[in-house]
């Protein structure tokens, strides 16, 4: 007999923990009659692992059309927020990790991040690009706390006078303001918040250790009271799911001082189709199935579509719909565009690499 479908796990954004795309092997639990009453009992909530990594190199590149940036930094692998939309889970099956439940729970900290980011600036051949801070995974995630790879991230940025970008769902950015203010002022710094819904209790479900919707509200507030360029993502947007609350949002992002604006609809690459539909399935089950045909309908008839010219707003009528809502929020509110603000590289200084001499100037 199958064991039902699984069930929330609080604090959690997956229900289960299916392998990658890469492993050969599949397991399936089954129910034989003999363990039932086990199997009854409330499985104990995964905890969170996280493992020192020492990369080699922390600086991607990139030449996607879609993409506003060349070069990105990514401080973790996985993420503790849980957002079960995530198009970074899949890959997690690079490290012969679940993209489920492991993808939130079994992380690694990049502990050189700061030591090889510099020697990456220090190369005699480097040519500076804004690099974006988040493209992957949240930089400001809970285990930033103890870690402060972020941090120590912007502060070589700040000392190098290299620009970036931030893009995060965690009030916690707010830690680093310090940082942040002095380097705006210098047109080195914008940040994006995302917040893609106002129902705390829909957030719960769908980012389950994210900033609440209205912390990161307060947090694009102090953001634009320091002086540092802000701007809010509606992403992703969910079809019946998230999408009514866009100009809501928006109307709310600009009071609180926002100025620029951006959004995306789901994504649903590899593994993370299944992974979706379980969650659907767990919480939404009236609403599933009309949201995957809404879905489909935006992708060409597919869960998802890589094609970089419609991956990130989609096709089709309902993704028009969303695009003039988008439009039409965006200049009652004197929205920019995410990607105008024009940050300076002219002032690049290369780190001087470490010498056991010390510095004499």
């Amino acid at each position: 007999m199958p064991l039902q479908p699984p069930a929330r796990i609080k604090g959690r954004g997956a229900a289960s923990n299916p392998e990658g795309r890469f492993e050969s092997v599949r397991h399936q639990i089954e129910d034989d009659g003999w363990q039932s009453a086990m199997l009854d009992e409330a499985a104990p909530r995964p905890r969170t692992e996280v493992s020192e990594e020492h990369a080699r190199s922390v600086l991607s590149r990139n030449d996607s059309p879609d993409i506003p940036f060349e070069q990105s930094l990514n401080p973790y692998r996985g993420c503790e927020h849980g957002c079960i939309y995530c198009f970074a889970r899949p890959s997690h099956g690079y490290l012969n990790l679940s993209p489920g439940l492991d993808f939130e729970t079994r992380l690694r900290a990049k502990t050189n991040l700061a030591e090889v980011l510099r020697a990456e600036l220090a190369k005699p051949g480097y040519v500076p690009t804004p690099i974006n801070i988040g493209s992957n995974t949240d930089p400001y995630q809970p285990i930033e706390k103890k870690w402060q790879l972020t941090r120590a991230a912007l502060e070589l940025l700040a000392e190098c006078h290299h620009p970036c970008t931030l893009v995060t769902k965690s009030a916690l950015v707010e830690r680093d303001l310090d940082v942040l203010a002095p380097m705006a002022r210098e047109k080195l710094v914008q940040v994006f918040v995302s917040v893609n819904s106002l129902d705390n209790h829909l957030a719960a479900k769908l980012e389950p250790r994210a900033s609440a919707p209205h912390r990161r509200l307060q947090a694009v507030r102090s953001l634009s009271a320091a002086g540092v360029p802000t701007g809010v993502l509606v992403a992703p947007i969910i079809p019946a799911l998230n999408d009514r609350d866009m100009e809501a949002v928006l109307e709310r992002a600009a009071d609180a001082g926002a100025n620029m604006a951006g959004y995306t609809v789901l994504r649903l690459p590899w593994e993370l189709k299944a992974l979706f539909r379980e969650w659907l399935a767990i919480h939404v089950p009236q609403r599933a199935e009309h949201v995957m045909s809404l879905v489909r309908q935006m992708n060409g008839g597919r869960d998802y579509d890589s094609d970089f010219r419609t991956r990130m707003r989609g096709q089709g009528p309902f993704a028009e719909l969303l695009r003039r809502r988008f439009e039409v929020a965006c200049r009652k509110h004197g929205f920019a565009r995410a990607r105008t603000l024009q940050l300076d590289c002219t002032r690049f200084t290369p780190p001087r690499k470490a010498s056991p001499q010390g510095e004499l100037f």
